[in-house]
C-alpha cells in the first residue's frame, strides 16, 4: 500500500491501528486536522480560523528566537508547560511530517521555519 502523503510503499498488516494511522496520514495531506483544536484557532462551520488570541500565537512564536530565550523560560512567561509550548511552537506537522492545512496561516512559514531549526539545534545540543 503506498502511503497517500510521501507516495512510499508501506508494508501493513491486518492491523486495526496501523490501518488507522494510514486514514489519518491520508486525512492530514489532504489538509484536515488531525486533533483538538491547536492554540490559537477555533471550530466554525467545520473549519479552522483563526480565534480571538490569535496574535499570542505570533507573538510566541517571535518571542521564542530572541537568543535569550528558551522553552523553559517562556513557558513560564506565558504560563503552558514546556509540552504545552512545544506543542504549539510544532504544531503543524503529524507523523513526523509537516502538512499543509486548509485553514488560513496564523504566522508566515518563514517564522516557522527559523523556530523549527531554533528548536532542532536545542534538540541537538541535549545530546
Amino acid at each position: 500500500m503506498k502511503c497517500p502523503h510521501c507516495r512510499k510503499e508501506i508494508e501493513m498488516e491486518n492491523n486495526r491501528g496501523e490501518q488507522q494511522k494510514l486514514g489519518m496520514i491520508k486525512k492530514a495531506s489532504q489538509g484536515n486536522h488531525m486533533s483538538r483544536t491547536p492554540f490559537g484557532y477555533k471550530w466554525e462551520n467545520k473549519k479552522l480560523i483563526p480565534a480571538l488570541n490569535y496574535r499570542e500565537v505570533e507573538e510566541i512564536f517571535e518571542e521564542f528566537l530572541q537568543e535569550d530565550v528558551d522553552l523553559s523560560n517562556l513557558a513560564k512567561k506565558r504560563n503552558f508547560s514546556v509540552n504545552g509550548l512545544k506543542k504549539i511552537l510544532k504544531n503543524f506537522a503529524f507523523n513526523g511530517q509537516v502538512h499543509n492545512g486548509n485553514h488560513k496561516p496564523i504566522i508566515s512559514s518563514i517564522l516557522f521555519n527559523k523556530v523549527q531549526d531554533k528548536l532542532e539545534r536545542l534538540r541537538k545540543k541535549r545530546k
